[in-house]
């Protein structure tokens, strides 16, 4: 009998989950099915723990209901308790347990680009969950000091309070939008600012040598920016891929390798 896994959200149609799980249980050997669910918008809960009573082994959360997911669960990683979101779920001793892997998927996916993330100065762009949830793996990675940049000045400096403990060994600050400067190893664009048109502008005093931008498959002028600079650029499909890797590894403790998936 297969295993049963799952993504849930709403929407969900456009989730590449199940063709990511599926090819690496076939690169892997193990047996399993994973599939889509559309939860109502009020109904994550219900249809969550319809999934685990019918005996599925683990499901992955997207929008919107990551929040949710967080307070649903008994026991959680300390990335997740960090990022205040869960991704990944599971079921061990009868309790739900709780992770967030899309920062461990940002870390990888930039590994797999051969960029150098020890002793690192990155600038963020945008203090949302997306950013909450890539701190702490980024310093556990080698980042020596992140940047919150946020249109929002007093959200960015939340961020900071917020995680400033969690990661004592990395330096934290924030900026405004309208102070985009200085020197960065790497530039993350965490914001949807790029895709819905409302194009941020990276001034010439901002100097980087490469650009990740979190979202993929879909025109970004931050990418394009980056691009006219000649620095070297990726958008976020590696990303997806390695978060998608980490909840395989936690459910089937095997872990693919990534560069084979991009």
């Amino acid at each position: 009998m297969s295993k049963q896994f799952a993504v849930i959200g709403n929407p969900i149609e456009q989730s590449r989950s199940p063709e990511l799980h599926h090819a690496f249980a076939a690169k892997t050997g193990i047996d399993l099915n994973y599939s889509k669910r559309l939860a109502p918008i009020d109904g994550f809960d219900a249809s969550m723990q319809e999934f685990f009573a019918q005996g599925g082994s683990g499901m992955n959360v997207t929008v919107p209901f990551k929040e949710q997911a967080f307070a649903a669960c008994a026991v959680l990683t300390e990335r997740a308790k960090i990022a205040k979101a869960v991704n990944t779920l599971w079921m061990q001793d009868g309790q739900l347990h709780g992770d967030n892997t899309d920062g461990q998927g940002l870390v990888e996916a930039i590994q797999a680009l051969d960029w150098n993330l020890s002793q690192t100065d990155i600038l963020i762009i945008g203090a949302g969950g997306a950013t909450r949830g890539v701190i702490y793996p980024l310093v556990k990675a080698g980042a020596k000091k992140i940047v919150i940049a946020n249109r929002t000045l007093a959200r960015a400096e939340q961020l900071v309070a917020d995680l400033k403990d969690a990661v004592p060994e990395a330096e934290l600050s924030a900026i405004g939008l309208n102070e985009l400067q200085g020197n960065f190893d790497i530039v993350i664009n965490a914001t949807s600012a790029s895709l819905s048109g409302d194009a941020l502008e990276l001034p010439i005093a901002l100097q980087f040598k490469q650009a990740y931008e979190m979202a993929y498959g879909k025109p970004s002028s931050f990418l394009d920016q980056a691009k006219a600079r000649a620095v070297p650029t990726s958008e976020g499909f590696g990303m997806l891929v390695g978060q998608a890797i980490e909840s395989f590894r936690i459910w089937n403790g095997v872990k693919p390798n990534l560069k084979e998936f991009l």
